[in-house]
């Protein structure tokens, strides 16, 4: 693990970039124990990239953000987003607020859940 983690950029062994990566939108994410569902938005701007994920039943149909680096890689040809967290790490994130989530409160809190995973 590392201290310079930053939730909002993607990891260069994601294989994705802040611009012209490949739109996410549609493909499945993979936790390290399982599928938690499709991703429903997704965006690459520099310094503030994340996807949101549409978990259908897994979690009662919630959705949840997931940061960009979260994301450990990205199969493009097999539609797949893989993060290297468990189910029950992002099942115990930050709920998902539709009228708040780009708002730096709530990304800072977000940021903040998933940061203890990876930094140390």
């Amino acid at each position: 693990m590392t201290t310079d983690w930053d939730p909002w950029s993607y990891r260069e062994q994601s294989g994705m970039t802040a611009q012209g990566s490949a739109n996410l939108v549609g493909y499945s994410v993979e936790a390290t124990d399982g599928g938690i569902g499709k991703v429903d938005e997704a965006t690459n701007e520099v310094g503030s990239s994340y996807i949101v994920v549409d978990t259908g039943p897994w979690i009662f149909g919630k959705k949840v953000l997931l940061p960009a680096g979260t994301i450990d890689r990205v199969d493009v040809d097999g539609g797949n987003v893989y993060v290297d967290l468990t189910k029950d790490q992002i099942k115990d994130s930050p709920e998902f607020d539709q009228s708040s989530y780009n708002e730096p409160a709530y990304r800072n809190r977000v940021g903040d859940y998933y940061g203890r995973y990876y930094t140390r």
